[in-house]
């Protein structure tokens, strides 16, 4: 079973400077059928104005990736952590027992877009930490590659929970089979441009919740970025 999420049901606010869309409930967006998906807690499309951001501000307990789409973030922590995520890097920050951090856009020209994407740990009270992973184009270029997993396969970012994380940038008419393993869930992300999964038309923005299906069949209808989260 796929059950669409379409772009435009997402939670929205535009406060000027950030302009934010909601797949699950966050702050003063709350919707009881879309708090989560498994341990999927939040995925926010976020779209940053030039010299604008994050201020220093704190979390606990979850496990925050960032996936970059265009332009660059700069991320200061308070575990002294200074560095600038751009397309192709996925970055991923524990916050477990407390940590505080900034997340700016790094250019005076150009907005940056990219995905928050929050999953809930396997426990909590786990030590803060940092990591940073570059991948080149050809590693994502029309096919899946692992950017996120409990154990930093295949040199993926580590995750503390049992889910894979994997991108995929698709030239037109190219397609990938994503495997959904049994007793396991599937989320399908649309970052960018148009496919068709398993018949199913999906636009940049749409998100889709995958249930007792074997695998889905993503099919590149223009180029297209695509994210695909393998759940317990």
């Amino acid at each position: 079973m796929i059950t669409l999420r379409p772009a435009e049901s997402r939670g929205h606010a535009d406060f000027g400077w950030l302009d934010t869309h909601h797949t699950f409930s966050f702050g003063d967006y709350f919707e009881p059928e879309h708090e989560r998906f498994h341990t999927l807690r939040v995925l926010n499309e976020d779209r940053v104005k030039p010299g604008k951001g994050f201020g220093t501000h704190g979390h606990r307990d979850m496990e925050i990736l960032t996936w970059v789409l265009s332009g660059a973030l700069e991320h200061r922590d308070s575990l002294g952590t200074h560095g600038v995520i751009r397309p192709g890097e996925a970055q991923v920050m524990s916050a477990g027992t407390g940590i505080r951090h900034s997340e700016f856009n790094a250019s005076d020209a150009e907005p940056v877009h990219f995905l928050q994407i929050w999953i809930l740990p396997e426990r909590v009270g786990l030590a803060p930490r940092y990591d940073q992973v570059a991948f080149p184009d050809e590693a994502l270029r029309n096919q899946l590659h692992l950017i996120a997993s409990p154990d930093g396969a295949e040199g993926s970012v580590k995750v503390f929970q049992d889910v894979r994380v994997f991108a995929a940038r698709l030239d037109a008419g190219r397609e990938v089979l994503a495997d959904v393993p049994p007793g396991r869930a599937g989320f399908l992300q649309v970052a960018a441009g148009v496919v068709t999964v398993n018949g199913l038309v999906m636009k940049a923005g749409d998100g889709a919740r995958i249930e007792q299906e074997r695998s889905i069949l993503v099919s590149a209808d223009s180029p297209s970025e695509i994210l695909f989260f393998d759940l317990a």
